[in-house]
């Protein structure tokens, strides 16, 4: 007779035996019915990019809207045959590279005071340039900034020092120290009047300034000698002087009162869009860098053999579904365009009003460093 422990532990024996029995004939019959669950692919090959309401709308109305500084001369002008200038032709590129074709772009221009509101509101897809990445317009506006197109600084232009009599030394160049106590123009609600007025108390100096409604008024306070000075970019001054009809009697200081970077602007909130954006100007830069330009990008595409090159030029990888474009996006943007260099000398080079130097505005490779630079495409 079996105790109740040694029944317990037959039993226990029994069961076990049978469950290794069935296991047995299981592995005999075959696989399991249900499958193996496949190995989960990469997230960063397979994922599809994130929705954007901004490059749908773009789609569906086959147009961008981009919106730049109005009659900034070199950057947005209005002429006979339509708008022209750096910042235009930056729409011009991401137009390319969205919809392919450059032309599919209508330009708004706006004043200071407006053209932040106009891209908070959805009236245009995105503003090409004239902000001042500052932190107050990254942080406090509903805004994104995508990256630097263009470095600039804020000066003056005043009346240039007396040149010297008979064998006298040349008198030396004036300083943003002569102008205390002076009267200086400047546009009212501009980020310049602000600086103006922080950059002359961090010196200790005091001025008078002479508010206008926008730069032409100020420059024609400045001609009528209702001030001593003019405060705006460089840039600006740089063409305002070229119109003087006496312009060596004139000249922009060579010290400044701050820096000024400048760049695209998209709304906060949608990544992807400003991620096309930001990877088109970069594509712009990179071309440049490469030593192609909108003359020699379709030989550089039969020819290149440098894998960052092809997959600029769509001929290798997937940038252009990862940014849900199509695979030769930057190839488009760079020959209906042109490069990053090519676009600053045609708007802003030598042979223009301007005669802007690269200066700050050359790449950093250049053979007189800039502080132009684009994140390898990889």
């Amino acid at each position: 007779m079996w105790s109740r422990g040694g029944l317990a532990t037959a039993l226990t024996v029994a069961v076990l035996t049978a469950a290794l029995l069935v296991s047995a004939c299981q592995r005999k019959a075959g696989p399991p019915t249900a499958p193996a669950p496949a190995p989960a692919p990469a997230a960063e090959a397979q994922a599809p990019p994130p929705a954007s309401a901004t490059l749908d709308r773009v789609r569906q109305r086959r147009r961008l809207k981009c919106g730049v500084t109005d009659n900034l001369p070199g950057f947005a002008e209005r002429g006979l045959t339509g708008w022209r200038g750096f910042d235009v032709d930056l729409c011009r590129a991401v137009a390319a590279a969205v919809l392919g074709d450059a032309r599919a772009v209508s330009i708004t221009g706006f004043s200071n005071k407006t053209r932040f509101a106009a891209l908070e509101s959805g009236t245009v897809d995105l503003v090409a340039g004239g902000g001042t990445y500052t932190f107050t317009h990254d942080v406090t506006l509903s805004l994104d900034f995508v990256g630097v197109s263009f470095y600039d600084s804020q000066g003056f232009l005043t009346a240039a020092p007396r040149p010297p009599r008979g064998n006298q030394p040349p008198p030396p160049p004036k300083t943003i120290a002569q102008l205390n106590g002076q009267r200086i123009c400047v546009q009212g609600g501009s980020p310049a009047q602000q600086v103006l007025a922080e950059g002359l108390k961090a010196r200790g100096l005091s001025y008078q300034p002479i508010v206008k409604d926008d730069r032409q008024q100020a420059l024609e306070a400045y001609q009528k000698h209702e001030c001593d000075a003019v405060t705006d970019d460089l840039s600006v001054l740089a063409y305002d002087q070229a119109q003087l009809r006496d312009a060596d009697k004139h000249v922009i200081l060579a010290e400044t009162l701050a820096d000024d970077p400048v760049g695209p602007m998209v709304r906060e909130g949608d990544d992807r869009w400003a991620n096309v954006v930001r990877w088109t100007l970069n594509a712009l830069v990179l071309a440049e860098a490469a030593k192609v330009d909108s003359r020699t990008v379709d030989q550089a595409r039969k020819d290149s053999v440098d894998p960052q090159l092809r997959r600029l030029l769509g001929l290798e990888g997937d940038t252009g579904r990862r940014l849900g474009l199509a695979d030769d996006w930057a190839y488009k943007a760079v020959r209906q365009v042109g490069s990053y260099g090519e676009i600053f000398d045609r708007n802003l080079g030598p042979a223009t009003p301007l005669k802007l130097e690269r200066g700050r505005n050359a790449l950093w490779t250049a053979d007189k460093p800039g502080q132009i630079y684009a994140p390898p495409l990889r």
